[in-house]
């Protein structure tokens, strides 16, 4: 099955299976009206937990609510224990929610586990027994629809490219993808790796459309805060930094454990320096992009909650807010569709950074009549 037709069938099997389960628990309900007393009174607004509830991962892919009750998709449970061993089953059955004493949201039982909301939502033994939760959260379903979105993409392109040769003009979307390949290539792969950058060009192009796609994801309605969450931003980093370590020569560790013309009492300060510094780089790629893309979400969702806020004050208080809310909302919203793009790219140059200072040669390029290390491949680029 082409990803053509893949995409959109996972999308529709979701769809249907959100709205079985909305429908599921609407015919639940019981049909006997209960009096409502005249004087109900009204929940505070919980500013921290609606917008950390819409930036964090969950076993649910929350929408919106309608009447009450919430329009999502529950995700598959895939929990693996040493006494029951692997269960896969729907989150759906986690659907009572209750505050303990501390604060935390806790839901109902079902076959020996319950979930745990606060600031993150997790799964726990109803015997306080160790287990792995390896189910498909609403950021592992992100990550799979953005995996898909490249295939499909990247295949589109190169079938076009297969069919048309290398040698006649690019149209259409086939334009704009060779665009963004190039600036990679000439802005990021070339100034930072020189003649070796063909070699790494497939990981810095994976990894500028992987994060710019979930960025843009990550701004659609209801969409899932995926580059917001520092696991994944992590785990991003520690790829960059595996290369840079592997790939690195004898020059770069040279320079680091036993600097050159340096002496040997300043080398036991300079040189923990040095190291502590190498470790620092994957944590500064880490912060960089989980801080930039959750503080963008967060503003965003604020400026939106200020129009319950003030509705809850007064009601021409929060109509009259609204004009202002949406149009600081939409300005904030677009403003944050460059800064994907612009995240995306300071990751993946950050990375040829990174690399380049690993791999570079001791040797010295100067532009007055002196020749450049410059390979077969480069000329031909």
């Amino acid at each position: 099955m082409s990803f053509k037709r893949l995409f959109p069938l996972l999308v529709l099997v979701l769809t249907l299976s959100g709205a079985a389960n909305f429908v599921s628990a609407k015919s639940e309900e019981t049909p006997v009206a209960s009096p409502v007393p005249a004087a109900e009174e009204k929940k505070p607004i919980n500013l921290t937990e609606m917008v950390f509830g819409h930036v964090s991962d969950s076993h649910e892919w929350h929408f919106f609510e309608m009447n009450g009750k919430p329009v999502a998709i529950p995700l598959p449970m895939i929990i693996y224990s040493s006494t029951k061993g692997l269960e896969i089953f729907s989150s759906s059955h986690f659907e009572e929610w209750n505050k303990n004493a501390a604060d935390v949201n806790i839901s109902n039982s079902f076959n020996g586990y319950h979930m745990e909301r606060a600031m993150k939502e997790k799964v726990i033994a109803d015997d306080g027994s160790k287990i792995y939760d390896l189910s498909i959260t609403k950021n592992v379903l992100s990550m799979l629809i953005s995996v898909v979105l490249i295939l499909w993409i990247m295949l589109t392109v190169a079938k076009k490219y297969k069919q048309n040769g290398a040698g006649k003009a690019p149209s259409g979307f086939q334009n704009a993808l060779e665009s963004a390949v190039i600036f990679i290539r000439d802005e990021v792969a070339k100034p930072n790796l020189g003649n070796k950058y063909i070699k790494y060009m497939p990981m810095l192009l994976t990894v500028f459309f992987f994060i710019w796609i979930n960025n843009l994801l990550g701004l659609l309605p209801g969409g899932a805060n995926f580059t917001g969450n520092i696991a994944v931003t992590l785990c991003l980093s520690l790829l960059s930094f595996i290369v840079m370590i592997v790939r690195a020569n004898k020059h770069f560790w040279g320079h680091l454990l036993n600097p050159p013309g340096v002496p040997l009492g300043i080398k036991f300060l300079l040189v923990p320096i040095e190291i502590i510094s190498l470790f620092i780089k994957p944590v500064a790629l880490t912060i960089r992009l989980f801080a930039n893309m959750l503080a963008g979400h967060i503003v965003i969702l604020c400026v939106i909650a200020m129009i319950f806020i003030f509705g809850a004050l007064s009601k021409v208080a929060g109509i009259g807010f609204v004009p202002v809310s949406m149009a600081f909302a939409i300005f904030m919203f677009m403003l944050e569709l460059l800064v994907a793009a612009i995240q995306a790219f300071i990751f993946a140059n950050l990375t040829a950074v990174f690399i380049g200072q690993a791999i570079e040669d001791n040797h010295e390029h100067h532009d007055n009549g002196q020749e450049y290390n410059v390979s077969k491949d480069e000329i031909i680029a």
